[in-house]
């Protein structure tokens, strides 16, 4: 699908214009979005707009990485969308210039529906009459930012869940929790920090903030996205600690079975020692043919046992 946007020159907005009337001079500017394009409609790229070669083939062959490219009469971006679900990335390419906005992307994405949604109610504001396409790349790239917060809030959440209930879940269940949180914020930050980098790199470029174009809305995304990258890197060192923590526990476990295992071989190796002595049946053992023999050696066994229980009593082992 294709969808343009343009003002006109009395400061009205238009959409369902013609995507061959934006040439004709009636407009200040225009945004043309390309959601989910069939391959006639992505010739259009290069045939219509005449694009860059190197340009089309970064919107054709995804994922890219967030970048900002420099042509002749026009900026290339690479952005990228979160899937909240499934924390897979989404590119989002923009061709920005001074009287147009092209974005393309082969997924339908709230965020750029909402974009769409805010230029046309913000269409009174001067900033979007004479900066359209550069109010159009701010307010994108802010609604492709918004979403990423709810991604790591979700994450948060679960951590704060996992740290206060993690004491009556077993350890094994517990690391493959905090295994799996790690890998999201492991995919989260594979797509914000790139995006971190890209919006230090717009916030000193004249070229795509425009001449008049405020740095103080740039540099509030920096901002978030400054914000978002803290966020992640603070939650992995929690995730490290538990996992420690956890191994810590396990091992701590292990160690008192270990011990109390010691603690029974250790009082019946000498029962096993006088059960075997005394299970050779050699004909001259003076014990075989006492009378009291069998009840006097399973008192010494018992008695042997007790003393060796209150000894490692004292020394502490049950503790």
């Amino acid at each position: 699908m294709i969808r343009v946007m343009g003002m006109t020159h009395d400061h009205k907005v238009e959409t369902g214009i013609p995507l061959e009337r934006i040439q004709d001079g009636d407009y200040v500017w225009t945004w043309v979005d390309f959601s989910e394009p069939t391959p006639e409609e992505t010739d259009l790229l290069g045939s219509f707009f005449q694009f860059h070669p190197l340009a089309i083939e970064d919107c054709l062959h995804v994922l890219q990485r967030p970048k900002l490219d420099y042509y002749e009469d026009y900026q290339f971006l690479v952005l990228h969308a979160l899937d909240p679900g499934t924390l897979a990335t989404v590119e989002v390419n923009l061709f920005l210039a001074d009287k147009y906005l092209v974005s393309f992307h082969h997924q339908d994405l709230q965020e750029m529906d909402e974009a769409w949604d805010k230029m046309l109610k913000r269409s009174h504001e001067r900033k979007v009459w004479t900066h359209g396409p550069y109010a159009a790349t701010y307010i994108v790239i802010d609604s492709l930012v918004d979403q990423y917060f709810p991604c790591v809030y979700i994450i948060e959440d679960e951590l704060d869940e996992l740290e206060n209930t993690g004491s009556r879940e077993s350890v094994e269940l517990l690391m493959n929790q905090v295994f799996d949180l790690r890998s999201r914020l492991l995919k989260l930050r594979r797509t914000i920090v790139p995006m971190r980098d890209l919006m230090y790199r717009i916030l000193n470029s004249q070229h795509v903030q425009g001449e008049k174009e405020p740095r103080a809305y740039y540099a509030d995304i920096y901002d978030h996205l400054l914000k978002l990258s803290e966020m992640i890197e603070s939650d992995r060192e929690m995730t490290a600690d538990l996992r420690d923590s956890y191994i810590s526990l396990n091992s701590n476990r292990m160690n008192g079975i270990m011990k109390t295992l010691t603690v029974i071989t250790t009082i019946f190796m000498p029962l096993t020692l006088i059960a075997g002595i005394y299970g050779m049946n050699f004909k001259n053992m003076p014990e075989l043919g006492w009378r009291y023999g069998y009840f006097t050696v399973l008192g010494v066994m018992i008695g042997l046992s007790g003393w060796m229980i209150l000894w490692f009593s004292r020394r502490g082992w049950f503790k």
